[in-house]
């Protein structure tokens, strides 16, 4: 149990945040301002000091300053918004352990105190610099595989790395390729500037122009005070945008003309501002068909495409899942608070068997999930899904050929077998789910499969 004090004006969330760390075991206390928060650092002996960057009177750079002059060994966690990551990343250097972005992840939260704890009681701190709005912010540190595909990959790291060329990072959902773009980052000479990440899938198409380029108080509804863009905040360091393939077209259009000309324009501004970012970009689809369908301008995708990375899925390196496994063992072991010592044997091969269509992200999430309710001394399949206990390679399917002469009968049988075998495809020929989503029972299931020839 730690002794925490939370610090924000925004009084909902700050008593929100207290119920949620106070459930979790820590004593907390909660301020909603600079004054509260000094009167009471001096006054009690808080393990974590949890602060807002901006609040009404200071800043969070004025509150970590007073923190460290009245209680050094006192751990400060600042959390910021987009505007402040410039600074959040100097309060780093001033003795901040870490920062995190809004919204908050609460499990984030917890594994950072946690993290911090431990660091304060081996005697130092090891700060880390988290600062990727907008995208599933975690921890991880970026592991080197050992398949063919994954040294490919770090050799292509290792090349591409010291240049400022436009590297696109390609691969399925949850193979890793916000941590390919950061450890490109941290191997260039750009490692010590800001690595700024965007989800262009979450950005609405109305926003994205404030997003990237900042916008000017008063110049649209909403625009209560000045705020400036992803590429202002990522000057001098790395601007990395997941799936650049949900991008409006409008929006491309402006993409390209900032990464031409280096400059930017805040929205109700006529001034130019000059950057100097290099530009990072992440997508699952494939670009050049979508060029061709008219839906991806051609020169931003050249603009972009100055050197490709391709990340394997995880069924394609299956030499690396023992690796990646262990290590969101050891993960999850510190954030739930568990001694879990490894794999036995039969979830090992339950691993090897099963296709990982989430990828990384499934496994780790997986593999969390079996610490939380493991019981025993080492993972067993009891705490495993039962849909990747059960699962077993999809059969391949033959269609018939179809015929000429075709009634509305035989029309009407070829639409429910292909119904049916998109939802077994869909749930993995789980013929439990797979009955349910199409509301019949097992047995007609089994019997509909028998009478179109679908291999059980």
């Amino acid at each position: 149990m730690a002794k925490i004090l939370v610090v924000d004006d925004d009084s909902t969330f700050c008593l929100m945040l207290k119920t949620f760390l106070t459930r979790n075991g820590h004593e907390v206390k909660e301020t909603f301002s600079y004054d509260e928060a000094v009167k009471a650092i001096k006054s009690t002996q808080f393990d974590v000091v949890l602060s807002d960057f901006r609040l009404p009177e200071k800043s969070g750079m004025d509150l970590l300053h007073e923190v460290k002059a009245v209680t050094p060994d006192t751990v400060v966690i600042l959390m910021t918004g987009y505007a402040d990551i410039r600074m959040a990343v100097k309060a780093i250097k001033m003795g901040a352990f870490e920062y995190v972005t809004k919204p908050i992840n609460p499990d984030e939260i917890l594994l950072t105190i946690g993290n911090a704890l431990n660091a304060k009681e081996s005697g130092g701190f090891e700060t880390k610099v988290t600062d990727s709005p907008n995208t599933e912010s975690t921890p991880i540190s970026f592991i080197k595989g050992i398949s063919s595909h994954s040294q490919k990959v770090n050799e292509y790291i290792s090349l591409v790395a010291p240049t400022n060329l436009s590297v696109i990072i390609q691969g399925d959902s949850g193979t890793g390729k916000e941590f390919v773009a950061r450890q490109i980052h941290n191997e260039s000479k750009r490692c010590k500037k800001p690595f700024v990440a965007i989800d262009c899938g979450a950005l609405p198409k109305d926003l994205a122009p404030s997003e990237f380029f900042g916008h000017l108080k008063g110049s649209f509804t909403g625009a209560i005070s000045d705020k400036i863009g992803q590429f202002e905040a990522a000057n001098g360091g790395t601007l990395f945008l997941d799936e650049i393939g949900n991008l409006s077209y409008e929006v491309q259009i402006n993409l390209l003309r900032a990464i031409q000309e280096r400059k930017i324009k805040r929205i109700g501004s006529s001034r130019e501002v000059e950057v100097d970012v290099r530009i990072i970009t992440a997508t699952n689809e494939d670009l050049q068909e979508a060029v061709k369908r008219g839906e991806f301008r051609e020169d931003l995708f050249h603009r972009l495409n100055e050197f490709a990375v391709f990340v394997a899925p995880l069924r394609d390196r299956k030499s690396d899942l023992t690796l990646f496994a262990n290590h969101f063992l050891q993960l999850a072991n510190q954030e739930l608070g568990k001694e879990i010592n490894g794999f036995n044997q039969e979830v090992v091969e339950v691993f090897m068997d099963y296709a990982w269509p989430g990828n990384i992200r499934e496994l780790r999430n997986v593999i969390r999930r079996a610490v939380l309710l493991e019981r025993t001394g080492a993972i067993t399949v009891e705490s495993l899904p039962t849909e990747i206990v059960e699962w077993t390679e999809r059969p391949e399917i033959v269609l018939p050929e179809p015929k000429a002469g075709d009634n509305l009968r035989d029309l009407k049988e070829k639409a429910e077998q292909e119904l049916i075998l998109a939802t077994l495809e869909k749930v993995r020929f789980n013929k439990s789910k797979a009955a349910k989503i199409l509301n019949i029972d097992r047995k007609t299931l089994y019997n509909k499969m028998k009478q179109y020839g679908i291999p059980y």
